[in-house]
This record gives structure tokens, C-alpha cells and sequence, in this order.
């Protein structure tokens, strides 16, 4: 337990001083709700609709910092730890090298934590934005989104031959999920034919999960998303365990 608090304290040393998870993934989102809500402020979500847009894009919103630390922070760290030896470095010691990946998911959680807690006390004090549905149900399903991102990332880490590798596949995925899933731009705006495009990013489903829930919406509106996070985590993990390397 002590080893494991030592390297916990260690590894958020080196994610706070490297600054790269708390601008994209904490700073970047809190910047994104002041302007949607500046420049929106409590205007419904499209004509005629019962939501603000605020209520409406909340859930998207707090996926940037899921997507931030899931599809950049993991996967490059790990690669980087396996490109420089440090994995299997770990191999020799008493340190169970799984104890390092345990370390980095939750500092990369704990990140992405404090990235909702700031949206949602920016969005509460600032743009009188109100939760419809019920809370819990939404941290539920947050953590279900947040678990297979991370899941994703994870195989991203471990199909990856070096750090060039990881880097390129973590850019590929990580700006069309960002740009094109409706965590920046709404899904509810975009063109019929690039909301097709969009439907097969599993960030996009995982918007629409957290835009329900927010929302309160009805259960039956949540299957498929909630399915096809499930079936990603599983598909993810599954390929992880398969080809990760510790070298």
C-alpha cells in the first residue's frame, strides 16, 4: 500500500508539471463551457426545444476531459514507460508492473474528476444550469463512458510498436472524436450525412448516454448507447490483455 501511495504521489507530480492533461483535459473544458454559455447562455437548445442550450450540451462538455485523459494521457504515457524501459525495468523489482497501470488510471481519473466538478460548478454559478435527471444516474453513466474510453485507450497503448506509433493512432482517433462525436461542436446542428460519420465514433455514442441521463430522458432512449459501451470495453480489454507488452 505504501509503494502504491508512493508512486501515485510521484506520477501526479509528473502529470501536474507536464501541464499537457490539465490544459486539454481540465483547462479546455472549463474555457468551453464560459464561451458556449456567454455566447448561449440559457437560448434553447434548437427552435422550439425544451432545453437550454447549456442543459443540452452539458453532458458533451464533460466528455472533452474524458476523451483528453482516455485517448492521450494513458496511451502515451504507457507507451512511452514501454519505449524507455521503465516497464520492464518494474519487471525485476518487487513492483508489480501492473501497479504502474493501475497508478496512471487513476491520475488520468482523478484529472478528468476535477474536469467535471469544474464544469459543473462553472455551469451552476455562472449560467444557472440545473440537472434534470437524476445525478446518480448520470455519475453512473459517466463512469461507464469514462471506463471504456479508458479501455480504448488502453489498446491504443497496447497495439502500439513504439511511441511514434501511439502518438499518431492517439491523434487519428482522439481529434475526429473531439471535433466530429459533438463533444465541441453539437451533434443536433451537424449536417445529416456528417451525423451518419459521427454515429460510428464510440465517443459519440457515449455524448448521447450523457446527454440522456443529464436530460432525464427515458430509459429506453439509453440501450443503445449504453450497449455499445458496454461491447467496446469488452472488445477493448479483451485486445489489450491479447497484445499488450511490457517491452
Amino acid at each position: 500500500m505504501n509503494t502504491f501511495r508512493v508512486m501515485f504521489k510521484t506520477e501526479m507530480k509528473l502529470t501536474i508539471r507536464d501541464m499537457n492533461i490539465l490544459i486539454f483535459g481540465v483547462g479546455f473544458s472549463v474555457v468551453l463551457t464560459v464561451i458556449l454559455g456567454i455566447v448561449m447562455g440559457n437560448k434553447p437548445a434548437l427552435e422550439g426545444s425544451e432545453y437550454s442550450f447549456m442543459e443540452q450540451s452539458f453532458g458533451a462538455i464533460v466528455s472533452v476531459g474524458i476523451a483528453a485523459t482516455g485517448l492521450m494521457g494513458i496511451p502515451l504515457v504507457v507507451s512511452d514507460y514501454r519505449h524507455k524501459k521503465i516497464l520492464k525495468r518494474f519487471k525485476v523489482t518487487p513492483v508489480n508492473p501492473a501497479m504502474l497501470l493501475m497508478v496512471q488510471v487513476l491520475v488520468h481519473f482523478l484529472m478528468s474528476a476535477i474536469s467535471l466538478i469544474m464544469v459543473y460548478g462553472t455551469s451552476v454559478l455562472f449560467f444557472d444550469y440545473s440537472m434534470r435527471g437524476p445525478f446518480l444516474v448520470f455519475i453512473l453513466s459517466y463512469l461507464l463512458v469514462l471506463f471504456s474510453i479508458y479501455s480504448f485507450g488502453m489498446l491504443l497503448a497496447s497495439i502500439s510498436p513504439n511511441i511514434k506509433t501511439a502518438n499518431l493512432l492517439c491523434c487519428l482517433f482522439y481529434f475526429p472524436m473531439l471535433f466530429l462525436s459533438g463533444a465541441t461542436l453539437p451533434y443536433e446542428i451537424m449536417p445529416e450525412m456528417m451525423q451518419k460519420a459521427a454515429n460510428f465514433l464510440p465517443l459519440t455514442q457515449g455524448i448521447m448516454l450523457l446527454k440522456a441521463t443529464a436530460l432525464g430522458l427515458p430509459v429506453h432512449n439509453m440501450l443503445m448507447p449504453v450497449t455499445i459501451m458496454i461491447a467496446l470495453a469488452v472488445i477493448s480489454i479483451i485486445v489489450s490483455i491479447r497484445f499488450f507488452r511490457w517491452e
